[in-house]
């Protein structure tokens, strides 16, 4: 009688599978493959050769604390030729005296995850036999038609998938600067850090085994992962800070990689990381989609609306200086809002709304109960379908809602304009496999102006005004009671223009660009388009602002009496010192200077503002040398203090994948007032290819001073 068939050694052939399967750079120990991809595994026998027709092997693979058949998270198929009721898939290799090499294959569907690979060997009269083989990590796979994430371009593909660095676009939408930033999502312990995260969701604490059934769904991990970023509801990653006091963590400006926050918070035992803000968790979550698998970008949108109250117009009360006053409503225009998209089908909405989702960490307003926002279909929000899931009217928001101005005087309230064209500019993200900026403002919203574009809002508005849906909008509270004629934007009327009824216009025109540590000098023109003499009175003003749009009290105030001929220009010259706005900036860097305009004997207003991005020098960082992996390489890090002051408490920071296994943290002490100095790091690269260094300064006066460089790092021999 033959023996039963023992096995002594498996082999996961985990180099080879891992590189099939794109995941070489997370680990060559260990078996992380994707769904819907076979991989190959060898098992060695102990006692004789595998017998086809004596010995029957069926494999086990199972996820999450309670495996499950009827759910999907446990799965048992054979090796037999037929193919069983299971969506796995086993086929034989190759047999050997005494091994045997085997294909498995997950379906495009099962949840992803950490699974348990185990056999059970029947032998014809002998006794059955159970081995556990080892572990896996499963994850989505871009790379396969059948997954819903499935991507068809392979350049794009290795932009939103495989990428580990990459630009946040920051600044104002006439001052559009790329910040530099490490996604890491291959870095070691990543992965795990990744599943962690899901294990710590809300909807795996209630209910673990629905909860991993789940995982297969993109749509659903988006939303836990978007709800775990941020710290609103649970032991999420990070907290995020729009004051001005940092003092118990880190300011939001000086992180410049998500793998520090993503370890810090795994190492605390899941505390919360301090502090974050948009770009943050936009970047964070970048990462974490990435290493699981779905494609990911991260979005700038400049000028982005904050409508809380759902009906698309965000309104802006200024007092008769042309400050901005704190708003009652919380409605708000951040400078510039930072959110990602994530690609994916959408089979629970209608044919048409798959592709590109948004997906938006911060916390602003909640979804279902929880800080979440999306995946809401971009094309839905083109077409102004907000009705559909998830989070669809708050996005259209963000890119569409109109800009009322309020002055207030003497405790009354007059309306100074509307605006239909501030909100939603120049939506941008990285390029594909390029430093450049790609505007995909075409793909949130038909041109500002067409007849599209407002057939697409009223749509919207008549769809908010007509109910609540899941995850909308808070749409019950009404619009202020405004007369018929100034209803948001209807095809009869262009939006009012100042100018429109006072025939003087007003703006603002920078004479150099605002550095750091330099006055600022500008100029109001002033222009009479109207056959008559004017007489105006302008109020200026000069505010900090918070990135959320909130002000700060003036720091700078001035009057202007300008007479104008007809069809006459003027310019007045202004200027801002260092000394008169130092103690006032906060760390957003965001000075907004406005003018509110009057004319003699008449009741109308001008107002105009302008929002002023100070800038840093960038730090200058020089490979010396050729970069080889595993070879020595020295980095010279160029960096000055900008300010006519000495500075404090200076820290310098690198770090990059492939490049530095941990961030570096120089303590450099005291520069003194425009002092430069150089030094020069020592590392051994250990991943090939396209790389980035990225560089952050800080200081008691300063906290990103910011440079990068990239760097292909060759193989060597």
């Amino acid at each position: 009688m033959a023996e039963g068939l023992e096995v002594a050694l498996t082999d996961l052939q985990s180099s080879w599978n891992n590189m099939r399967h794109h995941t070489d750079e997370i680990s060559s120990n260990r078996l992380l493959v994707r769904r819907g991809q076979a991989f190959n595994i060898t098992l060695y026998f102990r006692n004789r050769a595998f017998q086809p027709g004596l010995d029957n092997i069926i494999f086990v693979t199972e996820t999450g604390p309670l495996p499950d058949l009827p759910k999907g998270t446990r799965a048992v198929f054979s090796l037999a030729g037929h193919r069983g009721p299971s969506p796995w898939i086993a086929s034989l290799q190759t047999i050997g005296a005494s091994s045997l090499e085997v294909s498995l294959c997950a379906p495009p569907v099962a949840a992803v995850g950490r699974y348990l690979l185990k056999v059970h060997i029947r032998s014809l009269q002998g006794p059955v036999t159970a081995y556990q083989l080892g572990e896996f990590i499963l994850l989505f796979n871009p790379w396969c038609p059948e997954d819903a994430v499935y991507l068809e371009s392979e350049p794009q593909r290795q932009e939103y998938v495989m990428n580990d660095y990459g630009f946040i676009y920051q600044g104002n939408k006439n001052w559009i600067r790329p910040c530099p930033w490490n996604y890491g999502q291959f870095e070691e312990n990543i992965i795990d850090i990744c599943l962690e995260l899901l294990d710590k969701s809300l909807n795996f604490q209630i209910d673990p085994a629905t909860d991993c059934a789940l995982r297969g769904s993109p749509v659903y991990i988006s939303r836990v992962v978007c709800a775990m970023i941020n710290s609103n509801d649970d032991s999420g990653v990070l907290n995020g800070n729009w004051g001005e006091n940092y003092s118990d963590g880190t300011n939001p400006t000086e992180w410049m990689g998500s793998v520090a926050i993503l370890k810090q918070w795994h190492a605390t035992g899941c505390q919360p990381v301090r502090y974050g803000q948009c770009w943050v968790f936009a970047a964070v979550t970048c990462t974490v989609m990435r290493c699981l698998g779905i494609p990911t970008r991260v979005i700038t949108n400049f000028n982005s609306g904050h409508d809380t109250d759902g009906n698309l117009i965000i309104d802006e009360y200024y007092d008769n200086t042309g400050r901005i006053l704190e708003n009652k409503k919380k409605d708000s225009v951040w400078n510039f809002h930072v959110w990602n998209e994530c690609w994916m089908a959408r089979n629970d909405l209608p044919p048409g709304f798959g592709g590109w989702q948004v997906l938006d960490a911060t916390p602003q307003e909640t979804s279902n109960g929880l800080y979440c926002c999306g995946p809401a279909s971009v094309r839905a929000i083109k077409e102004g379908e907000v009705d559909l899931n998830y989070d669809t009217a708050f996005a259209f928001s963000m890119v569409n809602a109109d800009c009322m101005a309020w002055l207030v005087f003497g405790g009354k309230e007059q309306k100074l304009h509307q605006d239909t064209n501030t909100v939603g500019n120049f939506i941008s993200t990285k390029s594909i496999q390029s430093d450049e900026r790609d505007d995909i403002t075409e793909n949130y919203k038909y041109e500002e102006g067409s007849l599209q574009e407002r057939q697409v809002f009223l749509k919207a508005l008549q769809k908010l005004k007509a109910g609540r849906f899941p995850g909308s909008l808070r749409a019950e509270s009404q619009p202020r009671s405004v007369p018929p004629s100034d209803s948001p934007r209807s095809l009869a009327t262009p939006s009012l223009q100042p100018s429109d009824v006072v025939q003087v216009s007003l703006k603002f025109q920078l004479l150099d660009s605002p550095n750091m540590g330099q006055d600022i000098r500008f100029v109001l023109l002033a222009l009479n388009m109207s056959p008559q003499l004017k007489d105006l009175r302008v109020n200026l003003s000069a505010q900090s602002l918070l990135h959320d749009g909130s002000p700060l009290l003036p720091f700078w105030q001035d009057t202007a009496f300008i007479t104008l001929s007809p069809e006459e220009a003027k310019t007045y010259p202004c200027k801002i010192t260092y000394s008169q706005y130092s103690q006032y900036l906060s760390t957003d860097k965001l000075i907004r200077i406005s003018a509110l305009g009057e004319e003699k004997n008449s009741p109308e207003k001008i107002l105009v503002n302008k929002i002023i991005t100070l800038a840093y020098p960038s730090i200058v960082i020089n490979v010396l040398g050729a970069a080889i992996v595993n070879q020595p390489l020295s980095i010279q890090v160029v960096f000055s203090n900008p300010l006519s002051e000495q500075v404090e408490d200076c820290v310098l920071t690198v770090e990059g994948s492939g490049l530095f296994r941990r961030q570096q943290r120089v303590l450099i002490g005291v520069l003194k007032p425009h002092h430069r100095a150089s030094l020069t790091l020592e590392t051994i690269p250990f991943k090939s290819g396209q790389r980035q260094i990225q560089a952050n300064l800080r200081s008691n006066k300063f906290k990103d001073i910011k440079g990068y460089r990239n760097v292909y790092i060759n193989f060597g021999l």
